[in-house]
């Protein structure tokens, strides 16, 4: 791992930037964060649907005759 100004991880950096298609260390960082922000709510969304789940509300999708 080779750190860089400021801290980054140089390697990791590049990387992210190649992903992302960005050209500089700024839009690389916020791509970056912005991904894992939205990766965050899908995590947070996906436990929701599982604790609504539980109370049984999505039973009547598991009826194959009952669907259109």
């Amino acid at each position: 791992m080779t750190k860089g100004v400021g801290g980054l991880d140089e390697e990791a950096l590049a990387d992210a930037a190649e992903l992302f298609g960005t050209a500089n260390r700024a839009d690389t960082v916020n791509a970056a964060l912005r991904d894992a922000s939205a990766r965050l709510r899908r995590v947070k969304a996906l436990a929701e649907l599982v604790e609504i789940a539980k109370t049984g509300q999505f039973d009547e999708l598991l009826d194959k005759e009952r669907r259109p």
